[in-house]
């Protein structure tokens, strides 16, 4: 069974006995996962500014899931996910995702920034409008745009955010509430023996937006 397969059948049987009777299992894609998380940190460390203190157990999200405040009570995720950036996992600041997920549109990369609050994200938008000529410099870099195209992941405002012109040049990216892009990736990409590299390779033509974001975020 690939890991896959794993993570399709974790979803048609979504408790703790069948979890249980396929321990094993889990516990060797478990292992290969954290074998080639690992491979990739070491590439980021070379390629990627501020990446050289992880480990993948430290990265790596736990399968099981926190219930206590869930209206579902499954007890394991469906997919393999891991988290790397310039902080501890817990500091709010830009950085890189990963998700290995049966399901096409989850299944990929995320870099950037997600869920600022109200305070960060007021912050960012005077950032980019003051940066904008760097800001745009680093989002028309080909190998960027090859990679991780023109679109922005996640919810935005319906009109312009509070103090800004709704005619402003900028409005578009002062709308977002997220800073961040997603690079879908097929079952093909993660089953290769090669995607460590590949996603270092990945992330590394995002740090230059990672950087940006965080420089913004902790300038004084």
């Amino acid at each position: 069974m690939n890991l896959y397969e794993f993570l399709e059948q974790t979803a048609r049987n979504n408790n703790r006995p069948w979890f249980a009777a396929h321990k094993d299992e889990y516990d060797r894609l478990r292992e290969q996962w954290l074998n080639g998380l690992q491979r990739m940190l070491d590439c980021m460390a070379a390629t990627v500014p501020g990446m050289t203190h992880l480990t993948a157990r430290q990265a790596a999200y736990r399968f099981y899931r926190d219930t206590r405040f869930s209206p579902d009570k499954s007890p394991f995720k469906c997919y393999f996910s891991a988290a790397a950036g310039p902080g501890p996992r817990s500091a709010i600041l830009a950085g890189y995702y990963l998700q290995i997920d049966p399901r096409p549109e989850e299944n990929g990369l995320y870099a950037g920034l997600w869920c600022p609050d109200s305070a960060m994200l007021r912050k960012l938008r005077h950032a980019i409008v003051d940066n904008i000529e760097e800001f745009e410099e680093i989002m028309s870099q080909p190998d960027f745009v090859r990679d991780w195209g023109s679109d922005w992941v996640g919810e935005r405002l319906k009109t312009a955010p509070q103090g800004w012109p709704k005619d402003h040049p900028q409005i578009e990216l002062l709308r977002l509430k997220h800073y961040g892009k997603f690079h879908p990736c097929t079952r093909a990409f993660f089953e290769s023996a090669s995607w460590p590299e590949r996603c270092a390779e990945l992330f590394a033509t995002a740090a230059p937006l990672v950087e940006f974001l965080n420089y913004s975020i902790t300038e004084e």
